[in-house]
């Protein structure tokens, strides 16, 4: 008979928790129709772009001024390629802008403010949907989050840009959209 001990241990180092900060947005449209009913509705997840994550992160920790109005735009399908992290308002060449230069136009003289309900829960939405209200035909791809009111404007900082999921959506003249946004870290 042979007795013997036996021992048997394991040492782990680095073990911890591991937490990320990441931005995941999704605009929701719907498209009433001059008769008032309700023509389709999809949702656009986005790309926070590079300028957009910087704010948030320099607004956050870094002093950065906090931009207190935000607008939301239409990306029309005229030239669409796609987006870029790098996208800003003065260049992103893989889209235009809905408007008067690509169909479809709005009647709004303005881009739609968006307004905020107040963050919650690691998500902050917006508390009313924006109104475009269409008076061309035209064919838009998704939307996009921008600090200038301006439409066609090249200047202020672009949040976020996102194509709908379903698709390409067709607008015709009296049509109304109804855009509304969350985004969750």
């Amino acid at each position: 008979m042979n007795l013997g001990d036996s021992c048997d241990a394991t040492v782990e180092r680095g073990g911890g928790v591991l937490e990320e900060l990441l931005l995941h947005g999704t605009y929701h449209v719907s498209c009433v129709g001059p008769d008032g009913e309700l023509k389709w509705e999809d949702d656009a997840p986005n790309l926070v772009t590079t300028a957009g994550k910087n704010y948030f992160l320099g607004t956050g920790l870094n002093s950065v001024s906090q931009i207190t109005s935000w607008f939301f735009g239409l990306v029309s399908s005229v030239s669409f390629s796609a987006y870029a992290a790098a996208d800003t308002m003065a260049s992103h060449g893989g889209w235009t802008e809905a408007g008067p230069t690509n169909a479809p136009n709005y009647s709004q003289g303005t881009r739609p403010a968006a307004t905020w309900s107040a963050a919650a829960a690691g998500v902050i939405a917006t508390s009313a949907a924006s109104v475009f209200s269409i008076t061309a035909t035209g064919t838009v791809k998704g939307c996009f989050l921008v600090s200038n009111s301006t439409k066609d404007g090249t200047t202020g900082t672009l949040a976020s840009a996102g194509n709908f999921s379903g698709g390409d959506k067709v607008v015709g003249n009296g049509d109304t959209l109804n855009v509304s946004y969350s985004l969750a870290a």
